[in-house]
């Protein structure tokens, strides 16, 4: 098991696209594994991107079982290059991310979402259709890994605010 530091904001790796992977490359396949150990370990995770462990990639790990505001559920879900094929139904609710771990913010999202990426050890590309907190949890970890924070997706400072619990 490895587990990675998570960098935090402002980092330069957080507000830089990262690279499309090979998702055969042995290098890709055991930062996959990384992250989900990673992810693992770390009280309240529920998605995390290669770039928040400093490595400009388009490689993320979600999972979202047992959480609460989880409707659909899939279990580890580890993609190479992910990109939404559909997006709808937006709404807007309240996000948190280990790299910027002392705020939060309302930023409007999909509630229903179509996926398409492809697995690390297999490059076998797939589609996940999705919606409430899993959609949402995805679409994060997709902007982490086009440069994005949740900060960059709110309506402004007053949809900002202190994390009231720290995990």
């Amino acid at each position: 098991m490895t587990v990675l530091q998570v960098v935090r904001a402002p980092a330069t790796v957080l507000g830089t696209a990262g690279k499309a992977v090979d998702p055969l490359d042995e290098e890709i396949v055991q930062l996959a594994t990384d992250l989900v150990d990673t992810m693992r370990v770390s009280p309240g995770c529920v998605g995390l991107a290669a770039p928040q462990v400093g490595v400009g990639a388009q490689v993320f790990a979600v999972d979202v079982t047992g959480h609460p505001k989880a409707r659909t559920v899939h279990g580890t879900l580890v993609l190479c290059n992910a990109r939404v094929v559909e997006a709808s139904q937006w709404q807007k609710g309240r996000e948190g991310c280990m790299s910027v771990p002392d705020l939060t913010g309302d930023v409007k999202r999909a509630n229903r979402l179509v996926v398409a990426g492809q697995l690390p050890g297999t490059g076998e590309e797939i589609e996940i259709t999705t919606d409430a907190f899993e959609a949402r949890a995805l679409q994060h970890e997709i902007d982490h890994c086009a440069g994005l924070l949740f900060l960059d997706r709110v309506a402004g400072a007053h949809a900002v605010y202190a994390r009231k619990v720290y995990l």
